[in-house]
């Protein structure tokens, strides 16, 4: 474990953690809203700030051998790649056509360049 030793940074990769911690959670019952990239993000800040924090995410038995598979072998099963970029572009693709308005189209540019970079990170994570 590499916590902290610094009291503030600490307290701050804390605050972090328990956010994504919160905005994954709710993932689970919100679809759309990541909970495994969230989960893997809390991981990593509570790796610095509580160990733990840190081991009870990784040893959840939803969520926690994503976590664990992406921070120790850093990679993701195919079905989960496929799943995480289908339901991205699925989102995306809705969030383009419907949710954002036409005079926004600087926003839909922008909302399809990030999809493709998320998908072009998913796809060039090692497959396990």
């Amino acid at each position: 474990m590499k916590i902290n030793k610094n009291i503030l940074i600490k307290y701050l990769w804390l605050t972090l953690g328990l956010l994504c911690f919160l905005i994954g959670s709710v993932g689970i019952i919100v679809p759309g809203l990541p909970t495994t990239i969230m989960m893997i993000l809390a991981a990593a800040c509570f790796f610095r700030s509580s160990e733990k924090l840190y081991n009870w995410v990784i040893e959840n038995k939803y969520y926690g051998h994503h976590v664990k598979n992406f921070r120790e072998e850093g990679g993701m099963p195919k079905k989960a790649k496929l799943m995480a970029i289908g339901t991205m572009w699925t989102f995306v693709s809705f969030a383009v056509l419907f949710g954002i308005p036409d005079h926004m189209l600087i926003i839909k540019i922008i909302t399809i360049l990030g999809a493709a970079t998320g998908t072009g990170y998913v796809i060039s994570l090692r497959t396990i």
